[in-house]
This record gives structure tokens, sequence and C-alpha cells, in this order.
């Protein structure tokens, strides 16, 4: 495999599990700027030892182990520094076997999320979009919607609502929102 191609396959894999890495640090670390830095830590040893890497295997549970790594050594200089509480060792690998348990069932929720949203119809997804997308305040989107601010908490609600019913149900029965009261 060529540099060209080599990289073009890091980025690939790094951009499909990146928001999966991310949260994964999230899970040990909950300062955003230190997470920041075990994430860029981690990239760069990723990109540097992406030649160990084995074409065919999981490269998520590839890179979060390298972050692993990087989170024991950020969570041990802190306990030496004397600035935070420090779990042992053990625990810490005990959070991350949890985690690595439950990516797959995760996966599958944001898949099923993702089929939800796209049954929404495209009035919904706009507030949706508006919300969580641009986070806008829900004033905002009232009056970008032409609807008061209670009625879009309403709406918001409700199809915050469907959509876990709909995720939790396995997608199956949704009610699609045109159904729900505007």
């Amino acid at each position: 495999m060529n540099d060209d191609d080599r990289a073009v396959l890091f980025i690939r894999l790094l951009a499909e599990h990146e928001r999966r890495l991310a949260a994964y640090v999230m899970t040990f670390v909950s300062s955003a700027s230190d997470a920041d830095d075990i994430l860029q830590e981690t990239k760069i040893w990723l990109w540097r030892s992406f030649d160990q890497f084995e074409r065919g295997t999981n490269f998520g549970a590839w890179a979060r182990q390298a972050a692993f790594y990087r989170i024991q050594q950020f969570i041990r200089k802190r306990g030496t520094e004397g600035k935070r509480f420090v779990f042992s060792d053990t625990c810490l690998e005990q959070l991350a076997d949890a985690f690595e348990k439950n990516v797959e069932s995760r996966e599958e929720r944001v898949e099923r999320l993702s089929d939800c949203v796209s049954r929404l119809s495209p009035k919904h997804r706009q507030i949706l979009t508006l919300r969580y997308g641009e986070e806008l305040a829900v004033d905002e989107i009232a009056g970008r919607i032409n609807r008061t601010v209670a009625a879009t908490y309403r709406v918001l609600s409700r199809v915050r609502l469907s959509l876990r019913d709909c995720v939790l149900g396995g997608g199956e029965d949704f009610v699609t929102t045109s159904e729900v009261a505007q």
C-alpha cells in the first residue's frame, strides 16, 4: 500500500470512529480540555503506529486501547501532582471493559435513531436540526418557525418522546411525528 492509500485509509477509519473515541475518553476524563489533549495524543500515536494496525480487524477497539494507555498516563500524572482523586488501574480496566461490552448496543441505538429521524416529517427534522445541529435556543427556533415558545417546547418534547419510543422499540410501530399533535 502506497503512502497516499495508507493516509486515505487512516483518515477514513479515524473519521468513522472519532465520535465514539471521544465519548470513550470523556468516560474517564471530565474536562473537555484534558479530553481534547488525550485525543490529540492518541491520534498522533495512531497515525505513527498505523503500520502496526492489522487491516480487517476492529480499528475502533485498537484506537480505544491506544486511548486507554494515554488516559492511564494522564490519571497517574494527575494523581502524582495531587490534583485529583485517582482510580486504580484495576478500576480503570473495569470501566474500559464495561465500555467495550456496550459498544455494539450503542451503535445499534445510533443506527435506529438515524432511521427514526429519517421517518420524521421535514418540519420536525428541521426543528431537531435547529435545536441540536445548530444549537439554537427554543425561543430562537420559535421565531424561525413562526410559533410560540410554548408550542415549540411542546413539539420538541413530543418529537423526542416519539424518537425515544422508536429507538427503544427497535423502530417497529413507529408513530411518525406527522401523527404527533402539532
